[in-house]
């Protein structure tokens, strides 16, 4: 081979490489992940505080924000943020449970729910750039709080501003509460129009099982409130159960009852 067609050989090999190593053009780039998105009223609990919430919490006190008259979310903040007891409010930020369970765990929960490191992950998504120990002392203290009540919503905040009155709440607030009855659990199953026959365990409870829950049904025929019941009445996702309207009087009204759900257990 000539001097000159080797040359030309090596030219075209590393214009090859060149094209194999160079990177992805910005279009064919992972598109980010919008935050979370909740809106709520505040409530703020001075005597539930522990030192696992301040840790995460800014050092403030327990905050939660009610959504819907069914889910709880409790707020943490990685800065001091001054919150009005029954403001509503507007917050973005990262949904932990749901983030943890995103992220999978190849043990299915064998071993503890959540895993330290899928809480690190969601700290970082939440808070990116924290000091390597705060970002450590945060994913602890996520865990800590998952692990103990992994049904009960987590929200790490990464912005929050008042909600601006709409018209509809002075309507709302002008509106006749209907009445309210108790309705035997049976009684109530016979109504049921649309709803899950059984949903699968979670991760933290893989073993599933049979719950009974208390709940108080609206004039539409939805749920309403969760009033009580284990972890696991807190991780039904209520909104897909539908009711026949109850009446009284040819009117209809709001029903006290117990919803019985199973779960099945993971295999």
């Amino acid at each position: 081979m000539t001097r000159k067609s080797y040359s030309c050989c090596l030219v075209i090999a590393l214009a090859g490489l060149a094209g194999c190593s160079s990177k992805p053009s910005a279009t064919t780039s992972t598109p980010k992940v919008p935050p979370d998105k909740i809106q709520g009223k505040a409530q703020v609990l001075l005597d539930e505080s522990s030192s696992s919430d301040t840790a995460l919490n800014a050092g403030g006190p327990s905050t939660y924000l009610l959504v819907d008259n069914l889910h709880r979310y409790r707020l943490f903040f990685n800065k001091p943020f001054e919150v009005q007891p029954g403001a509503e409010y507007v917050v973005e930020g990262v949904y932990a449970q749901k983030a943890i369970d995103a992220i999978g765990d190849p043990d299915q929960g064998k071993n503890g729910y959540p895993l330290l490191t899928s809480c690190s992950s969601v700290i970082a998504k939440a808070w990116p750039g924290l000091a390597m120990d705060l970002s450590e002392s945060y994913s602890n203290s996520l865990r800590n709080k998952v692990n103990r009540y992994p049904a009960r919503p987590v929200f790490l905040v990464m912005t929050i501003e008042a909600a601006k009155p709409e018209k509809k709440e002075a309507a709302a607030a002008e509106k006749k509460e209907a009445p309210e009855i108790s309705v035997p659990a049976e009684k109530q199953r016979a109504l049921l129009m649309d709803g899950p026959a059984s949903l699968p365990a979670p991760l933290w409870e893989p073993a599933g099982g049979t719950v009974h829950c208390k709940v108080q049904v609206d004039e539409e025929g939805k749920i309403g409130e969760l009033h009580s019941g284990s972890q696991l009445c807190e991780s039904v996702p209520w909104s897909q159960f539908h009711y026949k309207p109850t009446l009284k009087a040819n009117k209809p009204v709001k029903v006290n009852t117990e919803v019985e759900v199973r779960f099945e257990a993971r295999k």
